[in-house]
């Protein structure tokens, strides 16, 4: 931990110095997309039975109960989380690290989304860069359809995106990460800037008002060079990703493998924006705080990414 000038900005640096833990950490946490992949073309182009028993296997993993209770797999998790942050020379920085209590649960709202939120990840209880001890991160629900990735997720604390587990978790306690512009971000994404789908989206500040819960601005730099992507362009590619509730799109990282490159990333929080608890806010009252957040992430942009090494990257708000 690295603090600045004496004042209440903090930078918190994660573990990278084993290459091989962080990188077995890495592939566990971003390789089982690929595996699932390689597995089903596999089988069918191969008319064996082992083809079948691979296609059994996927779908009894699919639909097998899955609990972040245990044992094996919250070691598992803690791995992940661990050593995982430090293959990315994630650097976490705190505008005021000594506004946050643990007693209390946030919404922290992480923009972007990339093609993998790493900084999300690197913002959880079980990688020690965060003052809080309980989080939970809200992911899309298509995520827990692939077999071994829903395994992993929960186990390091990844809970399905939907309105009962926001509001039962920050009940119980637990701080919410949540990327407000979800995968619709990789609909947008390009080179050369980044790209927030914030204006449509409110949710996350209603929640946040309803129970009372310090909203968390935060900015991750880098992500976008983690991986090389291609998509498809038009409207009918948009589509078929809101159907999916993922875009679908081929993405390699270091010599065309699923392994993502080692650049390194910056995870900017900010300050907390307070919010009178009321059951039922106003219309107004929510766009005020939206509005608010929407600024605060611009500005944390703007204040860092020379700081960070982006000064040529754009910004845009959608």
């Amino acid at each position: 931990m690295v603090r600045k000038s004496g004042e209440e900005r903090v930078v918190v640096k994660a573990d990278g110095s084993s290459a091989i833990l962080t990188l077995l950490a890495t592939m566990m946490w971003v390789c089982p997309i690929a595996i699932n992949a390689f597995l089903c073309v596999f089988s069918l182009y191969s008319r064996s039975m082992t083809s079948l028993w691979i296609i059994g296997f996927l779908i009894l993993l699919a639909f097998w109960p899955v609990s972040d209770k245990s044992k094996y797999g919250t070691a598992v998790g803690r791995f992940v989380g661990r050593y995982s942050p430090g293959y990315f020379h994630a650097n976490v920085h705190f505008e005021d690290a000594r506004a946050f209590d643990d007693s209390r649960s946030y919404v922290i709202a992480a923009e972007p989304h990339s093609i993998f939120p790493v900084g999300a990840v690197c913002l959880q209880n079980i990688c020690g860069l965060m003052p809080l001890t309980k989080t939970k991160v809200l992911a899309s629900t298509a995520m827990f359809c692939a077999p071994i990735l829903r395994q992993v997720m929960t186990w390091m604390g990844v809970v399905p995106a939907s309105r009962k587990n926001f509001v039962n978790y920050l009940k119980e306690g637990y701080s919410i990460i949540v990327i407000p512009g979800g995968v619709q971000e990789i609909i947008y994404m390009k080179k050369g800037y980044e790209v927030a789908y914030l204006k449509k989206r409110q949710g996350f500040v209603r929640i946040a008002i309803e129970t009372g819960s310090p909203l968390v601005p935060v900015f991750c730099f880098g992500q976008t060079k983690a991986f090389n992507w291609w998509k498809p362009r038009g409207q009918l590619y948009a589509r078929l990703s809101r159907a999916l509730r993922f875009p679908p799109l081929l993405f390699w990282g270091v010599f065309g493998t699923p392994i993502p490159h080692r650049s390194q990333i910056h995870i900017v929080v900010g300050k907390p924006i307070e919010v009178k608890q009321n059951p039922n806010p106003t219309a107004e009252e929510v766009a005020r705080v939206h509005s608010q957040f929407i600024a605060d992430v611009d500005a944390l942009f703007s204040k860092y990414r020379e700081i960070t090494g982006y000064p040529e990257t754009e910004f845009k708000i959608l």
